[in-house]
């Protein structure tokens, strides 16, 4: 029987005892024999008990609904192990694992062959869902699979240089008719991935980006955008991830992965092209395929050019640069950013001299901007502030408005932030000289794409100092003045949530373990919603304190509920796996972009509201330590 039943589970269908509804069945496996069975695909994070555990789990028959079936279970009642017979055949075509009493995969035999033929990840294991046509247990090709699949499944080909698992994830000539681009378009696409699957194996042949022991870690990409119907002969929209990375860790060293553009074709992304990176000798400047200014027109040159009309000297600078953003990637140290953020300006600033197109020399000017800016505000470039002012001062003779409102937004952004990290700094006299600076810009600039950033930094500077109606004011004006700009979903939530006491609190979303999840549920219960990440600490410790109230005032109808902002689902999960929080979850991919932090505005984190059991907001900003007496009140 042990052989048998392993043969059955393993080969994905073998005839196993009558599944009939109300019929009588043969013996069932051991607990041993069932969960010796392990899934089609590799790396799947499944229960294992140990060997003292076993004896402890448990296999019995169940009907659920058409289907009948084994179910194993652990020593304390969990699910491990679901095999079910769907289709009434006497044969398994479903087999179900599970990790923590979530189920995170299936195989699935849905042509009742006795063959595995799809292959799914569900629950806090992902999303992807794989068809395999020819039953050999690889995927062929996918149903479904997220963006920041896509780039982990490319990490995994070159890794393993596997030219067909690479092709899985490419957009296939059916696809790039489906997306209805322009003629054009839709024939650039097709050749761009026919050229990727057809270069595969050559590009990986050398290639030291992706290691033998490479992982993938994390998906690194701005928001996704939209290609409008009309655009270029198209006739549908179309969802685009422009400039996509994927950070790789090998022994502790980390690494990047650019893979360039992503496309969705349903419930599906793919990509359309190699990764950039794979030869030494090709510059890696993200560019994206949509997202990216007209190219300027060809026009004779004296001196030779090398890729895309750069000259040989500027193609160097630029391979420089992409050596130090792969040491930014890894430095651990202030000292080692610091050295890397200098030498990064320095680069940009030779690439500046050296390129002569009017287009080209603003897109360098910003990208200098943006990094001293930025290592400014962490702390990590001396001397930066000086350098932006000098940028400032050179662009402003150029006319350029909206080139010298990037650049002056930045010195602002950059010279507040480095003055208040400064010991003895007055706080209160900077704060309010930044409220002055930011109105003067808006004034100054109001038809800018920075303007609307400023209100969002003048609205939450207002905020902050404790005057909400200038900061309602303020908010308001981006939702009405700036609808289409990313932060208009910010500001409109922001305004609400300061508007909000002693209104309905609305919250729905799903729950890490996929579950459907709806605050008005909790109604006539005093609910706390904290909103929380991975990387906030005073979070964590908030934690402690929640869950201490939890038992002291559950039985008189207490209820915490959370809310991760984490960007990486995965980085919420294993906190979870390692912090048992007896309470619910909710998560949406965005991190404090994402639609569960837009739609109350938050900003900033820890952040904490209260509901009575009316289910009406009664503090939109309590603090851990008040919590308890606050409680108190409320159920009283």
């Amino acid at each position: 029987m042990r052989k048998h039943f392993q043969h059955w589970a393993l080969a994905a269908g073998c005839t196993i005892p009558a599944f009939l509804a109300g019929a009588a069945f043969g013996a069932a496996p051991t607990a041993e024999q069932a969960l010796g069975l392990t899934p089609i695909q590799k790396n799947v994070d499944f229960d294992r008990p140990s060997a003292a555990e076993i004896p402890k789990c448990t296999v019995t028959v169940e009907a659920r609904g058409t289907a009948s079936g084994w179910i194993v279970r652990g020593p304390n009642g969990e699910t491990l192990r679901q095999f079910f017979d769907t289709n009434g055949d006497n044969k398994v075509d479903l087999w179900c694992y599970f990790k923590d009493g979530i189920e995170v995969y299936r195989d699935v035999d849905a042509n009742f062959n006795n063959k595995a033929d799809q292959y799914r990840w569900l629950g806090t294991a992902g999303t992807r869902w794989g068809l395999d046509t020819n039953e050999d247990g690889l995927v062929d090709s996918w149903k479904v699979i997220s963006a920041e699949e896509v780039t982990a499944e490319i990490v995994a080909a070159v890794r393993d240089k596997d030219a067909a698992r690479f092709a899985a994830v490419v957009l296939t000539v059916d696809e790039a008719d489906k997306l209805s681009l322009g003629k054009e378009d839709t024939a650039d696409l097709k050749k761009k991935s026919a050229e990727a699957i057809a270069a595969f194996n050559d590009a990986i042949r050398g290639q030291s980006v992706v290691l033998p022991k490479s992982q993938w870690i994390s998906f690194g990409a701005s928001r996704p955008g939209t290609i409008p119907a009309g655009t270029n002969g198209s006739s549908a929209d179309i969802r685009v991830y422009d400039n996509v990375s994927a950070v790789i860790e090998a022994d502790g060293k980390h690494s990047q992965l650019i893979v360039g553009t992503l496309v969705q074709v349903g419930d599906t992304w793919k990509a359309i092209d190699l990764p950039k990176n794979l030869s030494a000798d090709v510059a890696t400047v993200a560019q994206g395929r949509f997202f990216r200014a007209s190219d300027p027109p060809s026009r004779p040159t004296e001196n030779p050019m090398s890729l895309g009309g750069v000259s040989e000297a500027v193609q160097k600078l630029i391979t420089d640069m992409e050596r130090v953003d792969k040491g930014l990637a890894a430095a651990r140290t202030a000292a080692e950013m610091t050295k890397l953020n200098i030498e990064r300006a320095n680069i940009i600033e030779q690439i500046i001299a050296g390129v002569t197109d009017v287009e080209d020399r603003a897109m360098w000017m910003q990208q200098y901007a943006e990094t001293v800016s930025a290592a400014v505000q962490a702390g990590q470039f001396s001397g930066g502030i000086a350098r932006l002012e000098k940028l400032l001062a050179t662009v402003e003779t150029s006319g350029d408005q909206d080139l010298i409102a990037f650049v002056k937004f930045r010195l602002l952004t950059g010279k507040y932030n480095s003055e208040v990290q400064q010991e003895g700094a007055d706080f209160a006299k900077l704060h309010t000289e930044w409220l002055a600076n930011l109105e003067k810009f808006i004034t100054d600039f109001s038809n800018s794409d920075e303007a609307a950033e400023a209100k969002l930094q003048l609205a939450m500077g207002h905020e902050f100092s404790g005057d909400e109606t200038a900061a309602i004011e303020w908010y308001g004006k981006i939702v009405a003045e700036h609808p289409e700009h990313p932060s208009a979903k910010k500001s409109a939530g922001a305004k609400r949530r300061l508007q909000s006491l002693g209104q309905p609190m609305v919250l729905r979303g799903n729950t890490f373990d996929g579950k459907t999840f709806d605050l008005a549920a909790y109604k006539g219960r005093v609910v706390l919603v904290q909103y929380w990440a991975t990387w906030c600490e005073p979070c964590k410790q908030d934690m402690q304190t929640i869950a201490k109230l939890q038992a002291k005032y559950a039985k008189a109808g207490f209820v915490p509920v959370g809310v991760n902002l984490d960007s990486s689902g995965a980085d919420a999960v294993a906190f979870l796996k390692a912090n048992k929080l007896p309470w619910v979850n909710v998560y949406e991919a965005g991190g404090l972009e994402s639609r569960l932090a837009n739609e109350m505005g938050i900003l900033t984190l820890p952040t904490m509201l209260l509901i009575d059991k009316n289910g009406k907001l009664v503090n939109r900003s309590v603090m851990a330590a008040e919590l308890d007496k606050e409680l108190e009140k409320l159920l009283k």
